[in-house]
Parts: structure tokens; C-alpha cells; sequence
């Protein structure tokens, strides 16, 4: 696995202003860059390449869907250096429309884990308050904390910090990644 998948804390940046699709830019505590990504305006099928730097030479991740337009889609990623599929991230579409949710899915299809937000009450003011940060807990399906991701408020940049809370955390790390460039996709729309 690719070094860049093996921090604890990351930030993930995203520009809220951007006319036409979306840069995200994922960072360690030093503020040096991980991960780089381009979602570009207007597609039908969502398709993101996580890439190492801005050259966009070395591809790390895919994060793709398979569905057109779906509320409750699923993305599915990949290892492109290794071509292994990582597993899923599935939106629990009516559901998050209250308070974000999303399922961690294995390779196989099966849910190993969840991520929510904190608190229903600050998911419900976010939704109208654009002031108010969001905050989301990655848990397994024993229930026990991975990760944590807390919204910065910046009114002209998306900014996410994940923090990894176990050692060796019971879902791939380049799953609970993955989440934290889809949070800024889809927040980065309703902002």
C-alpha cells in the first residue's frame, strides 16, 4: 500500500467557489500534499482519480458508480496501482437527506462498518445554516470508533480533518479515505 495511506490525521481541502467541478487536496498535519483529485463538472457517472500529487502521474485510487444520477448510489473503490477493488461506500440516500449516512461494504458486498454524523441536531441546523460544521464518526460493526472526520468552518474552503483513532484500523484505510473525498463532493454541492 502506497505511503500516503498510512498517516493517522489527514485534511482534506476542497475550494467552495470553483465554477465547474472540484479540486480536493488532502494533506498530513505538516500541511505536505497526499493526495490530489479533480472532479470534473457535469458527468452522468461519478468518477474520481485520487492521484499522489497535481502531475496527476501516479493514480492511486479510482472511486467510481456504476448508477446515473443515484441518491442512494454506491462507489466503488479500487487500488489502481494494484487493480484490487477496496471495497464500497453506499449513501443511505432518504436517510441522509436528516443526517448524513454512509455504509463501508468489503470487496465481497458485505457491510463492515458505518459512517454518520454526530449529532442529528447539528446535521438538521448544517442543512439550512451553512455556518454550522458538520461532524461524522466511522465506526465497524462492532460499534467501535476507526475514524472520526470534523468540518472546519471556512467560508471559502471546504475543510475536513480525519483522524485514523485505531492502530490498525478494522476497515482499509484507503476505504475511510475515500469517504473523506466523497464528503467533500456531495457537501461541496449543497454549499
Amino acid at each position: 500500500m502506497n505511503q500516503a495511506f498510512n498517516h493517522s490525521t489527514y485534511i482534506f481541502r476542497k475550494k467552495v467557489f470553483k465554477l465547474f467541478g472540484g479540486t480536493f487536496k488532502v494533506f498530513d498535519t505538516e500541511m505536505n500534499l497526499l493526495l490530489y483529485s479533480e472532479q470534473k463538472a457535469f458527468k452522468l457517472k461519478e468518477d474520481f482519480r485520487i492521484y499522489s500529487d497535481q502531475s496527476k502521474n501516479e493514480e492511486l485510487i479510482n472511486i467510481k458508480t456504476p448508477q446515473i444520477l443515484d441518491f442512494s448510489a454506491t462507489y466503488n473503490v479500487n487500488d489502481t496501482q494494484t487493480g484490487e477493488h477496496v471495497g464500497s461506500l453506499k449513501r443511505k440516500g432518504f436517510k441522509s437527506i436528516l443526517s448524513d449516512e454512509w455504509l463501508y461494504l468489503s470487496p465481497e458486498g458485505i457491510e463492515i462498518g458505518k459512517l454518520k454524523e454526530t449529532s442529528l441536531g447539528g446535521a438538521i441546523l448544517s442543512r439550512f445554516i451553512k455556518l454550522v460544521p458538520q461532524n461524522y464518526i466511522i465506526t465497524d460493526n462492532n460499534r467501535t470508533e476507526v475514524a472520526k472526520i470534523q468540518q472546519q468552518f471556512n467560508p471559502f474552503v471546504l475543510k475536513y480533518t480525519l483522524s485514523i483513532t485505531q492502530t490498525k484500523p478494522s476497515i482499509d484505510r484507503r476505504l475511510i479515505l475515500s469517504a473523506g473525498i466523497l464528503l467533500c463532493s456531495i457537501e461541496g454541492r449543497q454549499q
